[in-house]
């Protein structure tokens, strides 16, 4: 019987039918109570709303598509201050940065991975390094993946294994893999700084972005912990400019991230880390632009020049640059291609600020390099040409022969000087110098020298009693 009332149960419940989701009243009211977003939460609306902007933006970059046919769009507009996206734009960038950070290795992690490598590799009997094969570079993943976590585990990658130099037996040195992992993470953790710096996210640095990522680096320069906190701020101008100096060559006002990350600049910076002041000579001191001792000296240059203390140069008073040294067709063609004539019609409307002068000093102390030969040959081009005759180099050099004269030296034949310059330069056009030329003939810096300033050419003259002076003491 109990079976028998458990069937009949069972098929009058199949026989009933149920009644559809949509005939049902409360469904309709659930459905329409919550088409109408009254009866959502916070988090319910705000998804909502972003689907609905995700919409919009996708229908209206269809329609612009549409419109522009096969022409690709290459400018974008930046989000306003202050709106939506500008804010989510902000909160993503931080939140992609923090999580770059977070997979860095710390100082922590880099000394384990030393200890690690140190005892498990092997010492080269013919001379002493320590070295390791694959085997052992593998084995080293292990144990580092275990002491310091994942994070450390890209750099054991088969690839970078083959990046380093191999001996005999198959083996790489220890110590060069270890520096690489340490310039790595330097510089993933600069490039971490500056995009946090970087206020419009277009991966480029403004002045003064890159002098607030200076400031933010003397805490950590043992050689700039000392500084005085006057001094902090102009000190930031002189460094920051060299990076603008050599990584932005068309003076657009804004220099790139990652030519930042590669040039040379940063690496000089970078050895301000030296702890003991005996490790780095005065002349070092001197030669390193980032250095205190090199700002101070480019500072007090600066104020030693500006006689009337109006905070600029006039061309009579950079004549007294290097004791005179320089000639006065060049002071001229510096004025006429590199300092910024003034908006008003005053006294200081052809005057040389301290940015110029900074940019005036680099390109004289680093002559050989591309940036600083491009500034002085635009100088050098009297006639905006693009290359330099033989009346140009005679126009050039007559100043300088002279300032040899008036020094006691002998007399000289400008057209030997001429000849002895194209000698050097083997121009590709027998007729014309060229900048290509000028860098080509990798002299270009000495052959700057000696058409602007007479020790330049008086270097460059004495040339093998000065190589013989350096050899002298190295013999001794």
């Amino acid at each position: 019987m109990y079976s028998g009332s458990s069937d009949g149960e069972s098929h009058e419940a199949s026989q009933r039918k149920i009644p559809p989701a949509s005939s049902m009243p409360w469904v309709r009211n659930l459905r329409r109570f919550i088409g109408s977003g009254a009866g959502l939460g916070s988090e319910a609306l705000m998804e909502l709303e972003t689907k609905r902007i995700l919409l919009d933006i996708f229908k209206e970059k269809q329609q612009k598509s549409a419109e522009a046919g096969s022409i690709p769009s290459f400018y974008k507009k930046k989000p306003e201050e202050g709106s939506i996206s500008q804010r989510v734009q902000r909160l993503a960038k931080y939140r992609f940065l923090r999580k770059q950070s977070d997979l860095l290795l710390n100082a922590d992690d880099l000394d384990a991975m030393w200890v690690c490598l140190r005892e498990n590799c092997v010492i080269d009997d013919a001379t002493g390094a320590e070295k390791m094969n694959y085997e052992d570079f593998c084995h080293i993943a292990s144990v580092c993946t275990e002491q310091i976590g994942p994070k450390c585990r890209r750099f054991f990658s088969p690839s970078n294994f083959m990046k380093f130099e191999k001996d005999e037996s198959g083996r790489i040195a220890i110590l060069p893999f270890y520096l690489y992992v340490m310039r790595t993470v330097s510089l993933t953790q600069a490039r971490i700084d500056m995009s946090e710096l970087d206020e419009d996210s277009d991966g480029f640095l403004q002045p003064h972005e890159m002098e607030a990522y200076i400031r933010g680096l003397i805490p950590n320069l043992a050689q700039l912990r000392d500084m005085p906190a006057a001094f902090v701020q102009m000190y930031c101008r002189i460094a920051a400019r060299k990076f603008f100096f050599f990584c932005d060559p068309h003076r657009r006002g804004k220099a790139c991230i990652k030519k930042v990350l590669l040039s040379n600049c940063l690496q000089e910076l970078m050895e301000l880390h030296q702890e003991s002041e005996e490790e780095v000579t005065d002349t070092e001191q001197a030669e390193n632009w980032f250095s205190l001792t090199s700002a101070q000296r480019i500072c007090d240059m600066f104020l030693a020049l500006d006689r009337d203390m109006n905070g600029t140069l006039s061309k009579q008073e950079l004549k007294e640059y290097a004791d005179g040294s320089l000639t006065e067709i060049f002071i001229e063609r510096v004025f006429d291609e590199h300092v910024r004539r003034g908006k008003s019609g005053g006294g200081n409307s052809r005057e040389m600020d301290f940015e110029s002068f900074l940019d005036f000093v680099l390109a004289l102390e680093n002559k050989d390099t591309p940036e600083g030969l491009t500034y002085l040959f635009r100088c050098l081009d009297l006639n905006g040409r693009g290359f330099l005759t033989t009346a140009d180099i005679h126009s050039l050099f007559r100043d300088v022969h002279q300032k040899w004269i008036e020094g006691g030296n002998y007399e000289l034949c400008i057209d030997d000087v001429r000849d002895e310059i194209w000698d050097m330069v083997k121009p590709a056009d027998p007729l014309r110098i060229t900048l290509s030329d000028l860098l080509t003939c990798k002299q270009g810096g000495t052959v700057a020298s000696m058409l602007i300033d007479v020790r330049g050419f008086w270097a460059h003259d004495n040339r093998e009693n000065l190589l013989q002076e350096e050899e002298e003491p190295e013999e001794e």
